[in-house]
């Protein structure tokens, strides 16, 4: 269905779906359609670095970004990183509007739930916190190298499923150091933000980084990129680093463990702000004014 939609632009939305004022495709795999049509573009990350998608990917995404080009009439960026690389990318600045994504209210922990997930996955000792896909612009071969870095204090809790790209290879300063989750339920990734001392998120280049804000909103301090879109998330609330250099990395997580009550404060103070409330005013205005 997503090649049909993005090599012959057949079958249309309305062929199926009866009434609608404005089709929304919320990702780069546009369906055909002659309503007005937003789009929302989370990043271009594939323009900036093929190499970490794979190739079926990169097809898809770059033939829905002419897509987008050609026939949205608004795009809505989750970052204002987002909207400076689709201002580059060819969609004039008055097709765009900034639409930040927000992050749930954060329920009660208990010290006994976030014993349980801790001892059903072995996080017997404090531990550092990674939440992401596997992937090779999440960086995590960069966070390996900076845990080698530092004193054996911390642990290293790795969540989230298996992705594609470099195979992931832990040093062996730090195999004993390093815990593989997997994929969490919600419950349970709450209890694992929550019982972090430190969240740290390398990335290379993200469209918004929702793991971000969700750390912040349970209190956790957070170590995240400069110059990326997780350093708008983070609004001056994290400790920033260059997620080129492993030094950085590991000077950062030092920094961030040396201040947790300051940081913790501070994310918690940033997260509330991240609402999806205006997440969801803001989408339906872009509704209002492509139908008028």
């Amino acid at each position: 269905m997503y090649d049909t939609w993005a090599r012959a632009r057949l079958p249309r939305v309305e062929w199926t779906v009866t009434g609608a004022d404005v089709v929304h495709s919320t990702t780069m795999l546009v369906p055909p359609t002659r309503k007005p049509l937003v789009v929302t573009v989370h990043d271009l990350a594939f323009l900036h670095e093929p190499a970490m998608f794979t190739s079926r990917g990169v097809g898809l995404f770059r033939k829905g970004l002419d897509v987008a080009r050609r026939h949205a009439d608004l795009v809505l960026c989750s970052s204002m990183a987002t909207m400076t690389d689709a201002l580059a990318a060819g969609i004039a600045a008055d097709r765009l509007r900034h639409v930040p994504l927000g992050v749930d209210p954060v329920g009660a922990v208990s010290m006994s739930d976030i014993a349980s997930v801790r001892e059903r996955n072995g996080l017997m000792r404090p531990y550092l916190l990674f939440v992401g896909t596997q992937e090779p612009r999440k960086n995590l071969v960069g966070l390996l190298a900076a845990l080698a870095m530092l004193d054996d204090t911390h642990d290293l809790a790795v969540v989230g499923p298996p992705g594609w790209g470099d195979d992931v290879v832990i040093p062996a300063a730090v195999r004993s150091r390093v815990r593989a989750v997997g994929f969490l339920s919600a419950h349970d990734l709450a209890a694992a933000y929550a019982g972090a001392a430190v969240f740290v998120y390398p990335s290379l280049r993200e469209g918004f980084g929702l793991p971000v804000a969700e750390a912040m909103a349970h209190g956790t301090p957070v170590v995240t990129s400069r110059g990326t879109s997780t350093e708008e998330v983070a609004g001056g609330a994290a400790v920033l680093i260059d997620p080129t250099d492993p030094g950085d990395i590991a000077r950062g997580i030092a920094e961030a463990l040396a201040d947790t009550g300051a940081l913790a404060q501070a994310g918690r103070a940033r997260a509330a702000e991240l609402t999806w409330a205006k997440t969801a005013a803001l989408t339906v205005q872009a509704y209002r004014d492509v139908v008028r």
